[in-house]
């Protein structure tokens, strides 16, 4: 009956996609880069939101927008804008992973009282990543800007703040809020202590609106949903539901599912975020995925990961009891900071340039079995797994991964799912501001098109495989995951 836009603002990118408010079809996309143009003197993870909005500009144009009646935004998470008492930014945002920032989360991670204390808090224990270890290290490192911020914004807080034409009341979602490490996903509320424990002093927070409500209506009449991060979108556009897991395959990998409930885990390895529809995304990240199939192909002399997959199949489940640990760069599941990867099992039979490559691919994916196995053991219920990442369209992934999962696999078709999602929590608010959508039940759009993979015979091998990869992991890291 209508048509909504959704926009995904990543760390490279602006990506709009215009869609069907009924069936979720996309009518129309466009796209931008971010302009390139670093501040002097600055590091690659500091960016001026100014790009967000020009790409944001540039991806509309030519009439794209034309109709729309409600927009829907997500970005890229972890980006904190910190603004001071006139709206203005104090420093270039602080994007992405930032090394930098590693002894700010120890400090404050010891300023709590460890990270049992910190899960307990806020569902989370702080990585370099989160806004509030970027806070700590602005007061160490800039005393005199840190002194200035007054507002604390992520990425989609101030986009949407820009297109609503920068009013007063300052918003959030449930979703972003959860990522920032000063606000818990378990009682719905702020924890202001941990700003000024990070910061030095109290800042303005966002409020946080419900996943069905509106930021507000821009100056020509287009509503503006709540918005989210890029992880809660890209879940929304894909449809999970209870019972679905979504197994991400980057350099790095994660393990995120829907759940009832939020869940604080001492360990810190599992984040507990929330999700865009007012249920729980407990997140669990490794450290190594895709990052350990380059590796391994450029010790093999291959020239791109097709290439190694095609080796990998010329060799069998178990790749001959060549094991590989893929932990390169360290790990976070398990928790081993400062290991290395292990190779075990080598005999002059599995010698062979085909079993290694098949070790790296079950390497990989044992790992994110295992970070599977943390949720699992939580109560969380996983019956079907989505497959993403380019990496999931490899033939050496899809034959091992449903066996090795103890689960059906499901490869989506590829399609910006984070933008769709974003154009989905819009229809919902515009449904719920027309009066024709409840606010607890999201519209149900038309699901992913995707390869349904089953473990079936292969069952019992790929739980061999998995056997084999912990006995090497316990023989190697003894109680690792206790």
């Amino acid at each position: 009956m209508g048509i909504v836009a959704g926009l995904d603002s990543s760390p490279d990118f602006t990506r709009i996609v215009v869609c069907d408010t009924d069936t979720g079809a996309v009518l129309r996309q466009g796209y931008a880069p971010h302009p390139v143009d670093p501040p002097e003197g600055t590091r690659p993870s500091d960016v001026d939101p100014q790009a967000w909005l020009l790409s944001l500009g540039e991806a509309a144009g030519g009439g794209l927008l034309e109709g729309v009646q409600a927009i829907g935004v997500s970005a890229q998470q972890n980006a904190l804008v910190p603004l001071d008492a006139q709206g203005n930014t104090v420093r270039p945002a602080m994007a992405g992973g930032d090394r930098r920032a590693q002894v700010a989360a120890a400090d404050l991670v010891d300023a709590l009282g460890g990270r049992e204390a910190w899960a307990h808090a806020v569902g989370c224990v702080p990585q370099s990543a989160h806004p509030v270890t970027k806070l700590r290290w602005l007061a160490k490192n800039e005393p005199e800007n840190a002194r200035r911020v007054a507002v604390l914004l992520q990425a989609h807080d101030w986009l949407v703040w820009q297109l609503l034409g920068r009013p007063v009341r300052r918003t959030t979602d449930r979703g972003g809020a959860s990522g920032t490490g000063y606000w818990s996903a378990a009682t719905g509320v702020y924890r202001s202590d941990l700003v000024e424990l990070a910061l030095g002093h109290q800042a303005m927070l966002p409020e946080v609106i419900g996943p069905a409500e509106a930021a507000g209506t821009t100056p020509e009449g287009l509503l503006i949903s709540a918005g989210t991060g890029e992880t809660m979108a890209a879940a929304f556009g894909l449809g999970i539901g209870l019972g679905d897991a979504v197994v991400s395959l980057g350099a790095s990998g994660s393990v995120m599912a829907v759940h009832p409930e939020a869940l604080a885990d001492q360990s810190g390895m599992i984040t507990s975020l929330a999700d865009a529809t007012g249920m729980h995304l407990p997140v669990v990240t490794t450290l190594n995925a895709v990052r350990a199939l380059r590796g391994t192909a450029e010790l093999l002399g291959l020239p791109d990961l097709e290439a190694l997959s095609e080796l990998a199949m010329k060799s069998t489940p178990g790749a001959h009891g060549l094991v590989l640990l893929p932990y390169l760069e360290g790990e976070r599941t398990p928790n081993l900071p400062h290991t290395a990867g292990t190779l075990a099992g080598l005999r002059r039979e599995s010698m062979k340039p085909e079993h290694l490559a098949r070790a790296a691919f079950e390497g990989m994916l044992c790992g994110l079995a295992d970070a599977l196995d943390v949720l699992r053991g939580r109560g969380v219920e996983v019956r079907r797994i989505f497959l993403l990442g380019p990496a999931a369209e490899l033939p050496a992934v899809q034959a091992a991964a449903p066996s090795l999962f103890g689960a059906q696999v499901v490869v989506p078709q590829p399609a910006d799912y984070t933008a769709i999602g974003a154009a989905r929590q819009a229809a919902w608010a515009l449904g719920v501001s027309q009066g024709t959508l409840d606010p607890r039940t999201p519209p149900a759009w038309q699901g992913a098109a995707a390869q349904v993979l089953e473990p079936g015979e292969e069952l019992a091998v790929g739980q061999a495989v998995r056997q084999q990869f912990t006995a090497v992991r316990e023989q190697t890291h003894p109680g690792a995951f206790q």
